[in-house]
């Protein structure tokens, strides 16, 4: 009996049996490292605004901010919107100052200059030029501090009918960033209408060669998909390219980007109700998370075409607040902005997103790091996920720094390589507090 019991606590498995287990998860321990890296802690926009490329000049963000502002004390104040909109007097009191604030200092976080949907077939001459100038002013922007933190352009889709047009437009865009000095660094490009995994892996081909054309860096030239088609979603095979993204982008996709209207009017769904809501939408966006979850590759809702302007304005605002409430709580912590007025709404239920949950974020975090006892139990995932939710809070203006290292007990670095989730070697947080 003894005997047993001393040879059951040794163990029985051997150097041999760890090998041979090693070799038959070595697929799976390759595919970790390499799919799913996680994110890398780096800002993500709250928003995208998007006008037609011929219509960009520096001072747009500036003129959208203005006209924003504007907006509001034609309806009685930027208090009074967020009232009609849902805050409470204490977040009214709360939001309102920072969202002026962001509104006069970076009113727009991501811009898209556009030459497709929203930009049309306007003949090879006429978008070539508007391609080069469009370069150029955003290297003008860029060189005044007047650009937005990311900026880019939507280029024309794959498709056969404007897979060269589009690649001609991105091939002058980039060639003449590079030609007035290089790359902006908050660089945004978007593939629209994708289809397949096939295009998605030629348009990394594409980046890869605009790379080595230029002499850049392997990797620097990186794009958005739009998720619009029915395609994409579920294909002819009865399976989801969607899974197969992250892989024949080939590490240059930084986010998918749903787009409402297409893919709702593809399913047949009469434009009455297409809508951020609708259930066939939410259902493309459940895949999309499941398709990217752990990869790095980031998510942006889509749109609403309800404008607030008008004798419906406040109904507009209203519904665009709620839509943006539901992606946040949802997960998706951007989306696409069509008018200067929706970044009233935009940012009114974005900073009261972060400002209504942050209390419990900080009281969690702060009785994580301590091993303290408190109402709830939270385990590594939760923290990382209450640590991210501050950190996205923090980048977009939402919270303050200060505030939130005097609250958590947590330094600013140590609270990114906690929300950090890529398996690398950080100093763990609980060990560098403030």
């Amino acid at each position: 009996m003894t005997a047993d019991l001393a040879r059951a606590r040794d163990g029985v498995l051997t150097a041999a049996d760890l090998a041979r287990v090693d070799a038959a998860l070595q697929g799976t321990d390759d595919l970790l490292r390499s799919a799913y890296r996680g994110d890398d802690g780096s800002r993500q926009p709250v928003h995208t605004a998007y006008v037609p490329a011929d219509r960009y000049h520096p001072g747009l963000p500036a003129e959208w901010g203005a006209a924003a502002l504007a907006a509001a004390e034609a309806v009685g104040g930027l208090d009074a919107l967020a009232a009609h909109v849902g805050l409470t007097p204490e977040l009214v009191t709360d939001v309102v100052p920072r969202v002026r604030a962001k509104l006069e200092r970076e009113p727009i976080e991501d811009l898209r200059l556009d030459f497709e949907d929203g930009y049309g077939d306007r003949g090879d001459a006429v978008e070539d030029a508007d391609a080069v100038g469009a370069a150029a002013r955003v290297i003008e922007a860029v060189r005044s501090s007047a650009a937005p933190p990311f900026i880019g352009i939507r280029f024309k889709s794959l498709e056969k009918s404007t897979r060269a047009r589009g690649l001609r437009t991105l091939d002058l865009f980039l060639s003449g960033l590079v030609e007035a000095g290089g790359l902006p660094g908050g660089l945004a490009l978007t593939l629209p209408k994708v289809t397949t995994a096939a295009q998605v892996a030629a348009m990394a081909d594409v980046a890869a060669a605009l790379e080595g054309a230029h002499g850049l860096t392997e990797g620097s030239v990186r794009f958005e998909v739009q998720i619009e088609t029915p395609q994409v979603v579920l294909g002819a095979d009865g399976r989801s390219p969607l899974a197969l993204l992250p892989r024949a982008g080939a590490g240059r996709i930084t986010s998918l980007h749903f787009g409402t209207y297409d893919y709702t009017a593809a399913l047949g769904i009469s434009a009455h109700h297409q809508s951020l809501d609708h259930p066939a939408a939410d259902l493309a966006k459940e895949l999309m998370q499941l398709a990217v979850a752990g990869t790095g590759i980031r998510l942006s809702d889509g749109s609403t075409n309800v404008l607030p302007i008008g004798d419906r304005a406040i109904e507009a605002w209203m519904l665009h607040a709620r839509l943006v409430r539901r992606s946040l709580e949802r997960g998706f912590f951007q989306g696409w902005d069509l008018h200067p007025h929706q970044l009233l709404t935009r940012y009114l239920a974005t900073y009261a997103f972060y400002r209504e949950g942050y209390p419990q974020a900080a009281e969690r975090l702060r009785a994580y790091i301590e091993r303290s006892p408190g109402t709830v139990l939270d385990e590594p995932a939760t923290a990382r996920a209450l640590a991210w939710f501050v950190v996205r809070g923090v980048q977009c203006g939402a919270l303050d720094t200060d505030d939130v290292i005097a609250e958590t007990g947590i330094g600013h670095e140590a609270l990114i390589a906690l929300a950090h989730p890529r398996p690398v070697s950080r100093t763990d947080p609980r060990e560098d507090s403030a």
